[in-house]
């Protein structure tokens, strides 16, 4: 399935990260992490943005917000939003100009880029369209996710374990817990990759930490309540290279050299 099919089809995109509890955590753990590093009013190019989740507070944060994506439906919400322009378009191969953003932000398109050589495309086009010095955040899906989810959860039935096995190994995720076929990455992976791609002072950041499966497992009805605790804990071990990968998405925060 492409994924405009499947965006098309599927659950509206609008809310995913508010449906689960991991996925209001990586939300909120996302918009931390980038607001740490964003300079201020920051020319910003939101690449496989969606329907602008992260745009739209980008944009109320005072930064200038140009969207690309895949999927026209997408995008046709997104530029609905005050402030925030945009257009239908490929990772791979950017419209923008040389130079022209601050940042460059890569928060989709790498895992649905199951091949390695697209996403070092889609990498050194994000480097060519940003400023010397600029930002890059980009991110990744753990390995791990899915051995993590359906162990918590209870779902790690037999059926499941040659697909979760693969993907630790590989990297090639085949749909066993739901989405579509993806690339998962492990930290060093990815890391690797945004460097191989020319760019400097190369971080990966944990997103959720370590608590992500639980909060799922608690429900929504105590996110409030336990909340403060998962944030606090994917802090302290957001670069700690010996749990980074337990969470279920992955940040490399990077800066364009030359």
């Amino acid at each position: 399935m492409d994924l405009v099919t499947h965006y098309g089809t599927g659950p509206a995109e609008h809310d995913r990260l508010a449906r689960t509890p991991h996925g209001r955590l990586e939300y909120l753990r996302t918009r931390a992490l980038l607001r740490r590093f964003l300079p201020g009013h920051a020319r910003v190019l939101d690449v496989g943005g969606g329907t602008g989740v992260h745009a739209e507070w980008l944009v109320a944060d005072g930064h200038s917000v140009h969207l690309v994506d895949v999927v026209p439906d997408h995008v046709g919400q997104a530029v609905r939003l005050r402030g925030v322009t945009g257009e239908v378009g490929d990772a791979r191969d950017l419209a923008s100009p040389d130079s022209a953003f601050d940042a460059v932000l890569l928060l989709g398109p790498l895992y649905h880029l199951v091949d390695a050589a697209d996403r070092a495309r889609a990498l050194t086009e994000a480097r060519r369209v940003l400023r010397p010095g600029g930002l890059l955040a980009a991110a990744g899906i753990s390995r791990y996710l899915s051995l993590f989810e359906t162990a918590a959860a209870g779902t790690l039935s037999l059926p499941r374990v040659e697909g979760i096995r693969a993907v630790i190994e590989t990297g090639a995720y085949d749909g066993h817990v739901g989405f579509v076929p993806t690339h998962w990455h492990t930290a060093a992976e990815l890391g690797d990759e945004v460097s191989g791609a020319g760019f400097g002072d190369v971080r990966v950041y944990g997103v959720e930490g370590p608590a992500w499966a639980a909060l799922d497992v608690a429900g929504l009805g105590r996110f409030g309540e336990l909340v403060e605790g998962a944030l606090r804990a994917a802090e302290i071990a957001e670069l700690d290279p010996r749990v980074v990968d337990v969470s279920a998405h992955l940040l490399a925060v990077a800066r364009r050299v030359g």
